[in-house]
Order: C-alpha cells, then sequence, then structure tokens
C-alpha cells in the first residue's frame, strides 16, 4: 500500500464556465468602468493627433507642431506624482465624495478646464500659442492624473475574481473613447466647414467645444457611482507612499521643475515665437542630463 496520500483538488480553484464569464458582464460595476473607461480615452487624442491636425490646418510648421509633442510626457511620467494622488486627500472634496471620486471629479474638472482654453485660442493669431500650449499641458496632465485615479478606483472596486472583466472592459471604454476623440473630432471639423484648403478656426472651437460636452459623461458617472471600500490603503501604506514621493520630490521632481522649466521656455521662445534665449548654459547641460538618467535609474530599480 502506498504512503503517499493524495492531496484533494483546491477548491477555490475552479474553472468557471462560459456561463460564469458571460453573466460576469452584467454586473453594474463593468459598467461603471466602462464609462469610466470612455472618459478616461476622450482626452488622450485631443493632444496628440486631432490637436496636431488643427494646427496642421491651421498653417502653422511641422516644429512648431512636435512642440506640441510635449504635452503629453504627463502620461509617460505620471508614477512620480501617482503615491501622491493615492495619500493625500483633497480638502472638503474627500469629504464630500471620497479620496477616489474626490480626484476623479478634480482631474475630470481640469480637463474641461483645459479644453475650454485650448479651443478659445485660434493658432494664427499672434501671441496667443503659448496659452494653447499652457492648456495642452494641462490637459496632458489633468488627463494622466485622471488615469492614476480611474486604475486605483478599479481595483479596489471588487477583487481578484472580477478584475480580468474591469480590465477589459475599461480598455474598451477607452478605446471607444479614442474613436470618439480622433475620428469623431475630425469629422465634427469637416461638418462645421474646416479642411485642408480652407482652415477655419470656429470649426474646431466648436468641434473642442463639443468635446466638453462628450467629457460630460465622465463627471456624471462620478457622481453616480459610489466609494469602493479602501481596504487596500491601510495607514502604512499611506506614510510609505509618502515617503517614495518624497524621495522623488527631493531627487527628481523638484530638480527637475527647475532644469525643465528653463527649458521648456527657452525651446518655446526659439521656436514659437523666433526669439532666442538661453536660460541655462550649454557647458551644464551634459552634468545634469547624467544627473537625470542616475535618478531614473534608481527610481527604476527600485
Amino acid at each position: 500500500m502506498s504512503a503517499v496520500k493524495s492531496v484533494p483538488p483546491n477548491q477555490s480553484a475552479v474553472k468557471k464556465s462560459w456561463s460564469d464569464a458571460l453573466k460576469s458582464f452584467s454586473d453594474i460595476r463593468v459598467m461603471i468602468m466602462l464609462f469610466l473607461g470612455f472618459s478616461a480615452g476622450v482626452p488622450i487624442l485631443l493632444v496628440f493627433s486631432s490637436l496636431s491636425l488643427w494646427l496642421s490646418e491651421a498653417g502653422l510648421e511641422t516644429g512648431v507642431i512636435t512642440m506640441f509633442g510635449w504635452a503629453g510626457l504627463g502620461y509617460s511620467f505620471k508614477f512620480i506624482w501617482a503615491p501622491l494622488i493615492d495619500s493625500m486627500p483633497l480638502p472638503f472634496l474627500t469629504k464630500w465624495l471620497g479620496r477616489r471620486r474626490a480626484w476623479m471629479f478634480m482631474s475630470q474638472l481640469m480637463i474641461l478646464v483645459a479644453i475650454f482654453t485650448m479651443a478659445s485660442v485660434n493658432p494664427v493669431a499672434e501671441n496667443v500659442l503659448w496659452v494653447m500650449a499652457l492648456g495642452a499641458v494641462l490637459l496632458g496632465f489633468s488627463s494622466a492624473t485622471q488615469d492614476i485615479v480611474v486604475d486605483s478606483y478599479r481595483i479596489e472596486l471588487a477583487g481578484f475574481e472580477l478584475q480580468p472583466t474591469l480590465s477589459s472592459v475599461y480598455v474598451a471604454g477607452y478605446r471607444i473613447g479614442m474613436i470618439v476623440a480622433g475620428a469623431g473630432a475630425l469629422y465634427l471639423a469637416s461638418y462645421f466647414g474646416s479642411s485642408e484648403e480652407l482652415y477655419n478656426y470656429e470649426a474646431w472651437r466648436n468641434t473642442y467645444y463639443t468635446m466638453m460636452g462628450v467629457m460630460s459623461v465622465g463627471l456624471l458617472t462620478t457622481f453616480a457611482i459610489y466609494e469602493p471600500a479602501a481596504q487596500s490603503l491601510e495607514i502604512y501604506k499611506q506614510k510609505r507612499n509618502l515617503k517614495i514621493f518624497s524621495i522623488y520630490a527631493a531627487f527628481l521632481l523638484i530638480p527637475g521643475v527647475i532644469y525643465g522649466l528653463p527649458v521648456f521656455v527657452s525651446t518655446f521662445a526659439t521656436r514659437v515665437l523666433s526669439r532666442p534665449l538661453t536660460l541655462i548654459p550649454i557647458e551644464y547641460l551634459p552634468a545634469i542630463n547624467m544627473y537625470f538618467l542616475m535618478v531614473m535609474a534608481c527610481a527604476l530599480s527600485y
């Protein structure tokens, strides 16, 4: 007789049937993530392809249009302020809406302000292009912030068994939002009377105003949903995230702002305004770049 006893199968690892997988899509939380994904997908193309076509129809040079691509850097570096968003409450709003919905509402409100700022500027007018650039940077930053909050909300909204469904529906909503802000915006601009042969500022202004109305879906969703039980945000985690953000701020964020702002101003003045301006001596640039590369390497290795 064998001395090895059979091990009973793990009851918690029961495979789901196709009907169980389909039933998960009927959960109300899946519908929440669909609308939040749509809200997160709308702003990204308003910074990139739709804005590039607008500036191209306005007759701006390729170098100037390329400069506006910098506005999307917030998506690449959102990990820097993600710990702050994860830990810091907003005055009044957190008590009113809860931690996640407060930041969600704030980011969506900033998105609306950014879109309105961009729509209110005719890029062919003199000495106003910097206002559109400021709106584009704000749009990229606030949209990246919304992505951070929505991801945190999704993780806390349901357990592990529903996360694959929530993630897939979120991505589907995100892609639908991109289609609306991409192909939809181009169709609206053409419908309102703008084309490559005949530029019409009012057409693009009305298009971006329409996109503001589309973003109201995200605001309505934020007020309609509920705040999840934030069991993953214990006190020790909040303190840890604040320490991580403090390290980022001390070694990367604060020096990055001190260095990046003069560089941005110099480049913008030289490329866009055609006024050569140098705020940082060229001989300092190799040492500064090496510093940031070392800090980024340490952050990624951590």
